[in-house]
């Protein structure tokens, strides 16, 4: 039967300085109000940099103190007095990032990021401070996202998908890039190139692409021992190396062409990779560019060779909460499987006060783990 009444204290993380370790402590579990719902967490996200972020190394914002989280599977136990579909006993998938109801340029990350106005600062030093490393937390009612617990996680021989709850942790990696390739209108039977394609979010974009309908997706890395992992997932996976040389991987992916799309997930460090012009250069007249990559250096472009070729270029930052809708509908109807299966796993399961080695757990895992805190 499922929960509806709230405890009196419930257990949370609480990070009071990025100079000290997280605190376990117990505190007054919170009420839903108007526009919110309270949540049991079952299952939060890690990033293989959590502890980077609460130990400043990468001086995210935030304001303090503050319960560290991510994007979590939760069920439902109270609601604002305007919830119209969401109600108790629900499972739920939580979206991490929470916009402003009245301006949607206020974004931040919960318990990640306060972004980089004050307009956003005021969203995460207000009403939505407190994240999910915690038994219950305080959500907006729109970044509840219902899921169908019976087709996901019912048994196979029932008509259902078979998960677990904490599979379905890998929808935070999933639906990034499916914001950026549903942006850039990908369609079946188009070929498309996801590079790095080796890192989590890379090899997320490459079984996205995959379900979306793409008839050949051409993954680029530098690590060939994970490119061949991902070339035993389909035949329509193919790879292709990144060298350092330009004129190689143009050549090498053309080989592979007509090329519609080009998809780059390029984390910071990449800004100098050649993959970048070579898969460009590797486009067909009227290909399109999807960036979601973390690069913060200016990068250079063929200015007349985009004019001349007919190139759009389209910049995503996570996704939209429509997207977000379409994503659960692609998940649930089977088309992107979960499981070792296809690459997925669950790395390992920590309790709250275990947090030091769930940290650290991430940090080493697979780009097809992941890793959660159960409180």
């Amino acid at each position: 039967m499922a929960q509806t009444t709230l405890p009196e204290t419930h257990r949370i993380l609480q990070l009071t300085s990025t100079s000290e370790p997280l605190q376990l402590k117990t505190v007054p579990t919170p009420q839903a109000g108007p526009g919110s719902a309270v949540v049991k967490v079952l299952a939060a996200g890690i990033l293989s940099y959590s502890a980077d972020i609460y130990n400043g190394k990468r001086q995210y914002p935030f304001p303090k103190p503050l319960v560290p989280g991510s994007s979590a599977i939760g069920r439902i136990v109270a609601v604002g007095p305007d919830a119209t579909t969401l109600v108790p006993g629900q499972l739920v998938f939580l979206d991490c990032t929470i916009r402003g109801r009245d301006n949607s340029e206020a974004v931040i990350l919960s318990g990640i990021s306060e972004g980089f106005t004050e307009a956003s600062k005021k969203l995460m030093h207000g009403e939505w401070r407190d994240s999910t490393y915690a038994e219950y937390t305080k959500f907006p009612l729109e970044n509840c996202i219902p899921l169908d617990e019976q087709r996901l996680l019912g048994p196979v021989e029932a008509g259902g998908l078979g998960y677990c709850v904490e599979d379905l942790m890998h929808i935070s990696k999933l639906v990034v890039p499916y914001g950026g390739l549903n942006d850039i209108g990908l369609k079946p039977g188009e070929t498309v190139i996801i590079a790095p394609a080796t890192g989590p979010f890379g090899s997320a974009a490459v079984r996205v692409a995959l379900a979306m309908g793409a008839g050949r997706v051409i993954a680029m890395g530098r690590n060939e021992t994970m490119l061949h992992k991902l070339s035993t997932l389909d035949t329509r996976i193919f790879t292709v190396r990144i060298t350092g040389n330009e004129k190689t991987e143009t050549d090498a992916l053309k080989k592979l062409g007509p090329i519609d799309v080009f998809f780059d997930i390029s984390p910071f460090m990449a800004a100098n990779s050649t993959h970048f012009k070579s898969a460009i250069a590797a486009l067909r007249h009227s290909g399109r560019i999807s960036l979601m990559g973390g690069v913060y250096a200016d990068m250079s472009f063929p200015y007349l060779s985009f004019m001349h070729r007919n190139l759009t270029m389209k910049g995503t930052w996570m996704f939209s909460r429509e997207q977000m809708f379409a994503f659960v509908k692609l998940l649930e109807s089977g088309l992107l499987p979960l499981g070792e299966k296809n690459g997925l796993s669950v790395g390992g399961k920590f309790e709250l006060e275990e947090w030091e080695e769930a940290f650290e757990k991430a940090r080493v895992a697979g780009a097809g783990e992941v890793v959660v805190i159960v409180p």
